[in-house]
């Protein structure tokens, strides 16, 4: 009997400790992409090597009880001098179900742990648009999602101390 009473004990205890964080992808997608290759096929085979620049912005929101999708928005833009070689504008995205995370830590969640699990996805397809654009593959580098996001932190509220401030004369 003593082991029946443990037993009870021991999952009532279970039932009672809160549940560990858990992220799951219940789906993943391309939103939206384009390529554009405007010049091809001049552009096509050149001597040198196209400067690249690469946007990354991550985005989030929220679609029901403790679903949420985020999105991956990649634009990488190449130029040889001023003539456009490329022009990727790819937007990733996945739906998430997060369960054990308070709500003040979702946020961070959803924008720098989503975003990491998501990201070799939209890295393969960017750079097999680029490939199959006529260029090498663009291979895009990780990203520390974690600085991204206190960056952007930083950054917002940086602007909003510029407009807290009074205008008009400094004081004396």
């Amino acid at each position: 009997m003593s082991d029946t009473t443990e037993g009870q004990a021991a999952q009532g205890a279970a039932d009672a400790a809160p549940s560990q964080p858990q992220i799951g992808i219940l789906n993943q997608y391309i939103k939206d992409m384009s390529f554009e290759n405007p010049n091809a096929p001049a552009s096509l085979g050149g001597a040198g090597l196209p400067n690249v620049n690469v946007n990354v912005e991550v985005q989030a929101i929220a679609l029901e009880d403790d679903t949420y999708e985020a999105a991956l928005h990649i634009i990488a833009e190449a130029k040889d001098g001023e003539t456009p070689v490329f022009l990727l504008d790819l937007t990733y995205a996945a739906t998430f179900r997060i369960l054990g995370v308070p709500k003040e830590s979702i946020q961070p969640v959803l924008l720098v742990e989503c975003p990491r699990l998501i990201f070799p996805f939209a890295r393969r397809i960017a750079a097999d648009a680029t490939r199959d654009g006529g260029y090498p593959p663009l291979l895009l580098n990780p990203i520390d999602f974690l600085a991204l996001f206190r960056q952007n932190i930083a950054q917002r509220q940086a602007e909003q101390g510029a407009a807290a401030a009074p205008e008009g004369d400094a004081p004396n």
